[in-house]
């Protein structure tokens, strides 16, 4: 099949890569984002770490360098109003209208419904955190508060995002690069159970302020909580600590029990994700350095350009995968649950 006689599902994905700060923003555009998604400075973003983020007057200026050379802006409003703060979490939604966002990411029923009478004019995507799964539940979203577009969780295979596209109108948003979790989004009780606070909570996964680092003779001991996550040789890189990832003892061995630490990266598989008619691949990484958003868009603008250009002739270079090993969670790759060699 040639570059000109795609069939009728084909579509070229939209690169939506990750902004943590000013500077995250600007090198995703200037290396070829299609558009980026960031947050507010507060808990209304389930990436709400100190240092992160943007106050008004810098999402205005990343909104105006994004839009002034054709690329979007998302903002993400994916936490869960908490009780008795509502206000809080409209007045975010307000303001991302005011600002002028090409979309705004929810997850709280409650949110999009308030968006969807309050905003009528604003287009909405259904948070990864939104959990949702199957056509049904995305039909449900579209059908009650006119959602465009649903990012899903990275528990699905291929066949099974292929089966959900066929019978949703809603664009479907996928992860392609970046850090993998427990594979339960949008109901995220490790964190909660250690410290009380969660990502749906306070926008922060092992908060920093329940982090303590004990330094030992032959290792390093972190602990989330006073509960003891790992213990990392002087000769190993110490991570940081989420449950998820931590190690643990079950039937006499020490090992990653739930999930390794390692990175998605689906570049060997674009071509069967663009046949299935997927309109964007995201970056997890808001929480990483302009560097990281720098190497990973320039790598995947390029793959995803390749592969559009000439599907059945896509090959992979060794140049994109070793730039995207180079910033890999421990430098190691995955294609998760896309690929079930047993279904």
């Amino acid at each position: 099949m040639s570059a000109t006689a795609q069939p009728e599902s084909f579509r070229k994905p939209e690169l939506i890569c990750p902004a943590g700060s000013l500077p995250a923003l600007k090198a995703a555009i200037d290396n070829g984002a299609d558009a980026v998604y960031l947050g507010f400075k507060n808990d209304t973003n389930a990436r709400n770490f100190s240092g992160l983020n943007f106050d008004l007057k810098t999402m205005a200026e990343g909104i105006r360098y994004a839009q002034s050379r054709g690329r979007q802006v998302l903002l993400a409003l994916n936490t869960y109003a908490q009780a008795g703060r509502v206000a809080d979490w409209r007045k975010a939604v307000d303001q991302a209208v005011d600002l002028g966002v090409n979309a705004i990411i929810l997850a709280d029923v409650g949110l999009l419904d308030y968006a969807a009478k309050t905003h009528p004019q604003a287009r909405l995507h259904l948070s990864v955190q939104g959990s949702a799964t199957s056509y049904e539940a995305i039909n449900f979203a579209y059908e009650m508060f006119g959602v465009r577009r649903a990012v899903l969780p990275r528990v699905l295979t291929l066949a099974q995002v292929e089966h959900v596209i066929k019978n949703t109108p809603v664009e479907i948003e996928v992860f392609g690069f970046g850090s993998l979790c427990v594979m339960n989004e949008g109901r995220c009780w490790l964190s909660s159970y250690a410290c009380g606070e969660s990502p749906n909570t306070v926008g922060a996964c092992s908060p920093a302020k329940f982090v303590k680092w004990d330094k030992q003779p032959d290792a390093m001991e972190v602990r989330l909580n006073g509960i003891l996550i790992d213990r990392f040789g002087n000769d190993e890189n110490a991570g940081y600590p989420t449950i998820c990832k931590g190690r643990f003892e079950v039937a006499g061995e020490t090992y990653y029990a739930m999930e390794e630490p390692v990175s998605l990266n689906v570049v060997e598989l674009l071509p069967e994700i663009m046949r299935i008619g997927v309109a964007a691949i995201k970056v997890e990484g808001r929480q990483r350095s302009p560097a990281y958003v720098t190497q990973v868009t320039r790598a995947l603008r390029q793959a995803i350009d390749a592969a559009a250009a000439n599907p059945d002739r896509f090959v992979v270079k060794p140049q994109w995968m070793s730039d995207l090993a180079k910033v890999s969670e421990g430098t190691q790759a995955t294609l998760g649950a896309y690929n079930r060699p047993w279904r």
